[in-house]
C-alpha cells in the first residue's frame, strides 16, 4: 500500500505545485491556460500517435472495452441525474450537469499520467482506445441532453439532430486528439517505421505530456473552487470516485477483459471529474458552481481514492 501511495502521490503533488504557482503569484493563470493548450494540441496527440502506431493489440477487440466502460458511465450518469432532480429538486438542466459531473473522467490531464505510472506502457493501449471515443461520446450525449432539457423548460421545439451532429462532427475532425489517434492508426495499419529523427522528436514531446498536464491542471484549479451546492456536489463526487469505478470493474469482469486492461479502465474511471463538465456548464450558462465544486472536491480527494483502487487492483 505504501508503494502504491508513493506511485500515486507524486501525481497530485504536481497538481498542487501548479495550484501553488498561481496562488503565490509566481505565474499567472493565463500561463496555465497556455500550457493546457500545448498539452491538448501537441504533447498528448503525439503521445497517442506514438502509442497507437507502436501498439500490439494481441488481437483484442475494442468493443468489449467500450462496453465495459460506457455501461459504467450510463449507470453513474443516470444516478447523478436522478439524485439532482428527485432528491435535490433541481431542474433537468442541473440533472444533466450532475450526470456529466458524476461520469466525465479527466482522461487526459490525470488519467494518462496515472495509468502510465501505475499500470505501465501496456496500460496506454486500452487508454488510447478509450480516448478515441470518450470525448466524442460524452460531448455528443451531454450536448443533446442539455439542449433537450433547455427546450423542454423553455417550451420550444427541438433543434434538428442533423445540424447538431454536423456541428459536433466538424469540431471532432479538427480535434488534435482525434487527429493524433487517426494518424497513429494509419501508421500502425501501414506498418511504416518512423525515421529516427522523427521518432526522437515525437518521443521527447510526448514525454512531457504527463507532467505538463498535471501542472497546468493545478494552475487551472484556482478558478474553480467550491462555491455552493455542497450537498449535491458531495453526491456527484462520491458517484465519480466510487460508483463509476465500481461499475466499470464489474462490467470489465463480465466481458472478460485482461487484468491490465481492467486495471487501466478502473483507474481511469476513478480519476477526478474532467474540466469538460465546466465547459458544458459554461456553454449553456447553467450549473457552473456544481461543475466547479465537483471538479475541486474530486481532485482534492482523488489521491486517497485512487490509491485505494490501485491497491485493490494490485496495480
Amino acid at each position: 500500500m505504501i508503494a502504491i501511495i508513493f506511485d500515486v502521490l507524486p501525481i497530485f503533488i504536481m497538481i498542487l505545485i501548479g495550484w501553488l504557482i498561481v496562488k503565490t503569484g509566481l505565474m499567472k493563470a493565463d500561463v496555465g491556460d497556455a500550457l493546457s493548450d500545448f498539452v491538448f494540441k501537441i504533447a498528448v496527440p503525439l503521445l497517442l500517435f506514438r502509442t497507437i502506431a507502436e501498439a500490439d493489440f494481441h488481437g483484442a477487440s475494442p468493443f468489449r472495452l467500450w462496453i465495459a466502460y460506457f455501461s459504467g458511465v450510463a449507470v453513474t450518469w443516470t444516478a447523478g441525474h436522478i439524485a439532482a432532480t428527485r432528491f435535490f429538486g433541481r431542474d433537468d438542466r442541473i440533472g444533466v450537469l450532475a450526470g456529466v459531473s458524476s461520469a466525465f473522467a479527466n482522461t487526459i490531464f490525470v488519467g494518462l499520467p496515472l495509468v502510465q505510472r501505475t499500470v505501465g506502457n501496456e496500460g496506454l493501449v486500452p487508454l488510447s482506445i478509450l480516448i478515441a471515443v470518450h470525448l466524442p461520446v460524452m460531448m455528443v450525449i451531454g450536448t443533446i441532453m442539455m439542449e433537450r432539457a433547455e427546450r423542454k423548460i423553455a417550451g420550444k421545439g427541438e433543434r434538428s439532430m442533423l445540424k447538431l451532429f454536423r456541428q459536433i462532427g466538424l469540431n471532432l475532425v479538427r480535434n488534435p486528439l482525434v487527429i493524433g489517434l487517426v494518424a497513429g492508426a494509419a501508421v500502425h495499419v501501414a506498418g511504416l517505421p518512423m525515421p529516427l529523427p522523427v521518432a526522437t522528436i515525437v518521443d521527447q514531446l510526448a514525454g512531457v505530456a504527463g507532467p505538463v498536464a498535471l501542472v497546468s491542471l493545478g494552475m487551472a484549479l484556482e478558478k474553480y473552487g467550491v462555491s455552493g451546492n455542497v450537498g449535491i456536489a458531495s453526491v456527484t463526487s462520491a458517484f465519480k470516485l466510487v460508483l463509476l469505478p465500481c461499475c466499470v470493474w464489474a462490467a470489465s469482469h463480465l466481458v472478460g477483459l485482461t487484468g491490465s486492461w481492467t486495471a487501466a479502465l478502473v483507474l481511469i474511471a476513478a480519476v477526478p471529474t474532467g474540466v469538460n463538465a465546466w465547459l458544458i456548464a459554461n456553454r449553456f450558462g447553467v450549473g457552473h458552481s456544481l461543475a466547479a465544486s465537483t471538479i475541486t472536491v474530486t481532485t482534492a480527494l482523488g489521491a486517497i481514492s485512487i490509491s485505494l483502487w490501485a491497491y485493490l487492483l494490485g496495480a
